[in-house]
Order: C-alpha cells, then structure tokens, then sequence
C-alpha cells in the first residue's frame, strides 16, 4: 500500500512539473510574438486577446517582469485601437511592478509610454513631469539612448505649450546624441518633433519641410510605412498648407486617409479629414469643407480622440457663418466655446499641480538637505576634540573633504536653481494661458456681437453693434499683445495702434481709401493705461472714419502718443478730413464722446480739440510709468 501511495506522489509531482514547463514555455512564446507583431494593426484583435493570456499565466508563475511587460502591450493595445482609460490602468500598473522591483531601466521607459498616454488625454502637465522622470533616471544610468528619447518626446510637449524655440533647442540636442548612436527611428521622430515645433515658431518654413521629409526618408530607410510614418506624412501636410500649397497638403492628407482605410484605423482618418476640410475653409471652398470637418467630429466623439474637437468646432462655425446659416454657426460656436474652455481648463489644472508638487518636493528637499548638513557639522566637530593627537592629519583630511563636500553642495544648490527657473517658466505659461484665454472670450464676444448685428435690419443699431465690435476689439488686441510679448507686464503702443487701425479700417471698408499713421517713437505702457488709451483711440478713429471722409473723400489720420515726463503722456489723433465745428461727436448718439471724457477723466487728463484744416484732438494724461 506504501508503495502505491508513494507511485501516486511521483506522479502528481512529475506531472505539475510538466505542467509548470509547459505554461513558461507558452509565456515565453507569446511575449515572443508581441513582441514581433505589436505594431502591426492587422494584428491587433490577437495583440489584446495574447496580452490577456500573457497577463493570466504570468500571475499563474508569479513572473512578475513578464506580468509587468504583459500589461505594457495590454496598455499599447488600448491606446492605439481601444480605450485610452484603461491604457493609462494598465501602464500604471506596469510602473508600480517596476518600481517595487527597482528595475530602473524600464521604470523610466514606462515613464515615457505614460507620457504618451497623459499627452493623448491632453493632460499636458502630468506627461511633462512624466517625460522629466525618464530623463532623471536615464541621466543616472548614463542612458545616451534613453536621454535623448526623453529629449525628444520633451520637444514634442512644449508645442502645446507654445514654447517652440525651447522645444527646437531640446530636439537639437537629442538630434545629435541620436546621429553620434546611428539609432534612425529615434532620429526620425526627433527630426518630426523638430518640424513640429517650427511651423509656428517664426522659423522659415522651408527649414520645417526639410526636417520633415529628413524624418520620413529616415522612416524609409527602416522600412516603417505604419502610423509614425503616416504622422510625420500629415505634418508635412501641415507645413505644406501654411506655406500655401494646398495641393501638396491635400495629396498628403489624401494618402493617409487611404492608408488608414487600408489598415482599419477609423481614429486615423482624423487628421485627415480634418485637416482637408481646413485647407477647403482657407481657400474659400465652405460647401466642400462642411462634410469632411463634420465627419472628423464625429470619429472624435465616438472614439474619445478629442484633443482637437474644439478647432473642428471653430471650423464648422466659421464655416456656417460663411454661408448664411447663423442658426448653426451660434450652435457651433457653443460648442467650440465649451470643448476649449475645458481643454485649457484641463491643461491649466494638471499645470498647477505640477507646479505644487514640484515647489513642495523643493521645500522637503532643501530641509532634508539642512539637517543633513547639521548632522554632520556636528559630528565633525566631536570627531576633532576626539582625535586632537592628530590634529594635523585630519585637517588635512578635513580640508579635502570640505572641498569634496562643497562640491556636491553647489551640485544641489545648481539642481535647486533649475528647479526654480522651471518653475518661474511654468508660471509665466500661466500667465500667458490667462491673457490668451482672455483674448478668446473677447473674440468670442466679438463674434456673437457680429452674429446678432447680421439679424438687424435698423442701421442705427447696426451701427452701435459695430462700435461695440471695435471696442471689444481694442481690448482684445492688448490680451493678445501681451501673450505675444517677451514683457508680460506692458504693451509696445505704436505696433498696438497700427494693428487697431488696421481693425478699425476693416470695419468701415475703408483700407483704400483712408491712410493711418502713427509719427511716434516706440513706448510701453502697462495694461491699466494701454486700455483706457486704446479705447480712446478706438473711438477717435471711428469718429474720423465716420464723418470727416464723407462721399469716399480720401484722407489720412495721424496718431502721436510721446511721453514728455516720467509722469505725462501726450495724446494726439488729427485728421485732414472736412471738419467739424463743435462737440466730438456732430452725428449719432453722443455715447463715445461720453466715452471719451469719462476715460479722460479715469487717467486725470485734459482735452483739447482743433478744427484747422481738418480736426486734431489732443490730450494731456497723468499717469504711472509702466512696470
């Protein structure tokens, strides 16, 4: 009986051992295969359903690197052909098994898959600080490789930061790491993410063309025809429609509209139909642009791709009102105003809590780094009355290590100051973020103005609309100024009223008729003058535009704004039109004279108005100098 129980045993034993083989052996052969066939769409129903039976027998043989490396391709099956919410669930995951093993190298590389999740999520701030702890770990690990990478997705962020000459000056430097290793894929994205920052940067256009067709000939070279190549195709569609060759730009969208059907990647024809649909709105073509930006809404909505769903909705609106139909473009305008105030909501909030937890971590550090400096003052001081017999040797000794410790103190002390000028950046962001959204709800503003002045058929109250327009303008022109400006603090007023003037002359149709000058030297202001000053401004013109050119009399208006003193600033609008002889206002309703005394009176000024040879207003304000 003995024996026939110990015959059980073996058997049991042998045959969990088999057992135990057989499932490593069929983990090790699908991480195999994802391995090879991640990438490739047609293959993407079988990457989820192995990702799940990689996932179920690495917890079986409690491999946790082989658990961890399951969730990633889980994660990656989920970003590109499913839901980005449980793409970001399973790379967390990813990252927290890393960490627990300290596997540092794909701990920083699964930083970097977050990154690209948190960036398509539009969560700006947490792929930064996401990208920042990649290149941390890369640097200890002396990872060229992995710095540069870290280089490059960085680059890439900071376009949604506006902060293009940053992110150009970060691709450089990944650029030449990348060419000294020969690594071409990597070179490829970092040349796209160069071009990509330089379409707005002010960079010529034909520099951004030839980085981008740089990174799709390197994509060749690789044999890559899938999504980074049909990436870096739509952005040199990009820089070809800026540049006005909107047959180049289309022919590129085209094909990747086409590669996308061919692979069966509905959330790719986004860009494409999206971008068709703008070139069409820029030429003019409003009818055959409709279908295509309304289509890409609706793969933005279904799939939950909705980064750009509020430039879509600002296209559709334009579109309408184009063509007469207000009903549809107020709808559209709704809409857009919504998805972009929670977009930049979103990015501001996630922003904010970079900053904080990043200020924290600096004050926890700096305390930590305080006592540790206490502690060991103090036990360099009982160490000397201890071996005072050889007082000589531990100076020497003492001196050397002093050296040495003031070194890694002013490393600190430097890493502490980059910190800091991260942080006096981010806030500038800020406060850049605030005044350009202000400038869209000011445009906004002017928008729905124009939108009800175009239902009214009295010319009395389409005039006051239209003034309401221009003065909604003046303002608008001061935020955007502003964010524009290297001085957050002032506005350069002669560049502000030549682009008022321009505004103003739109208006009235009245660009080829009526000249504006502006005889002054270049001078800032803060917003709290700039403001009054350019509403001021605003109705001068108006008036002038208004009365003193009738029956498409040609003329010019002069504006001058000098500062005589530290505390005086001199204001002078003139025209040579047909004069008037009382009051600023001799038509209308007499509100923008009021305007005008009451916005005098705000900056403790004096008027003084001169009717030779036309009509010249001068004013005389008391005023702070600007910060």
């Amino acid at each position: 009986m003995k024996e026939i129980i110990s015959l059980l045993f073996m058997f049991f034993y042998i045959s969990a051992g088999f057992s135990q083989a057989s499932n490593v052996k069929d983990l090790d052969s699908i991480l195999v295969w994802m391995d090879a066939h991640a990438k490739i769409p047609a293959d993407s129903t079988q990457l989820g359903a192995n990702s799940h039976k990689a996932v179920l027998l690495s917890k079986k043989l409690n491999n946790q690197n082989a658990l961890a490396k399951s969730y990633l391709h889980l994660a990656y099956y989920h970003k590109e052909y499913s839901n980005l919410d449980s793409s970001l669930v399973y790379t967390l995951k990813a990252k927290d098994i890393y960490s627990t093993l300290q596997n540092e190298l794909n701990l920083a590389k699964t930083h970097l898959a977050l990154k690209e999740v948190y960036a398509l999520k539009t969560e700006y701030g947490k792929a930064t600080e996401q990208g920042y702890k990649a290149l941390e770990i890369f640097e200890k690990l002396n990872d060229q490789k992995g710095i540069a990478q870290s280089y490059t997705h960085l680059c890439g962020l900071l376009y949604y930061e506006n902060s293009y000459l940053t992110g150009i000056d970060l691709c450089n430097i990944a650029i030449e790491i990348l060419e000294k290793l020969d690594s071409k894929e990597d070179l490829a994205l970092a040349y796209h993410n160069k071009a990509f920052n330089q379409l707005f940067s002010g960079d010529e256009l034909q520099d951004a063309l030839k980085n981008i067709n740089t990174a799709i000939a390197l994509y060749k070279t690789q044999g890559e025809y899938g999504i980074p190549m049909m990436a870096s195709i739509n952005w040199r569609g990009n820089i070809y429609k800026y540049m006005g060759e909107y047959d180049a730009a289309i022919a590129d969208y085209q094909a990747n509209f086409d590669k996308s059907n061919e692979m069966g990647l509905q959330r790719y024809l986004i860009p494409s139909l999206a971008n068709i649909g703008h070139v069409y709105l820029m030429q003019g073509k409003y009818e055959e642009a409709l279908p295509y930006n309304l289509e890409a809404i609706d793969i933005m909505i279904k799939t939950g791709r909705v980064g750009n769903l509020w430039e879509n909705y600002m296209h559709v609106s334009s579109i309408y009102e184009s063509l007469g139909d207000y009903k549809n473009a107020m709808i559209y305008t709704k809409l857009y105003a919504k998805a972009y105030t929670e977009l930049k909501d979103r990015a501001i909030q996630s922003l904010e809590s970079e900053i904080q937890a990043k200020y924290e971590t600096g004050q926890k550090n700096a305390t930590i780094l305080f006592q540790n400096e206490k502690i060991t003052q103090q036990r360099k001081t009982q160490t000397l009355y201890i071996i005072l017999v050889g007082l000589l040797a531990f100076i020497l000794f003492g001196l050397f290590y002093y050296y040495k410790k003031r070194q890694k103190r002013n490393q600190e002390l430097l890493a502490l100051n980059n910190q800091l000028d991260i942080k006096n950046k981010q806030n500038e962001l800020l406060i850049k973020e605030i005044h350009h959204r202000v400038k869209n709800n000011l445009e906004l503003v002017k928008s729905l103005i124009s939108l009800q002045s175009a239902q009214l058929e009295d010319s009395a109250a389409k005039d006051a609309m239209m003034a309401s327009q221009n003065r909604v303008q003046s303002m608008g022109i001061i935020h955007q100024k502003l964010y524009q400006g290297e001085n957050l603090g002032s506005i350069e007023m002669k560049d502000y009223f030549l682009n008022l003037g321009e505004g103003v002359l739109d208006t009235f149709n009245a660009e080829d008729k009526v000249k504006i000058e502006c005889a002054m030297d270049s001078l800032e202001l803060d917003v709290d003058t700039a403001v009054p000053i350019g509403l001021i401004v605003n109705e001068l013109l108006t008036n002038a535009l208004k009365y003193a050119f009738p029956e498409n009399r040609n003329g010019t208006i002069q504006i001058s704004l000098s500062q005589t003193n530290p505390e005086t600033l001199s204001l002078t609008v003139s025209d040579n039109g047909v004069g008037k002889t009382i009051g600023l206002s001799p038509q209308g309703t007499g509100f923008g004279s009021q305007l005008i005394q009451l916005l005098t009176q705000q900056l403790n000024g004096t008027i003084l108005e001169k009717n030779e040879n036309g009509t010249a207003v001068e004013f005389h304000f008391k005023i702070k100098n600007a910060a």
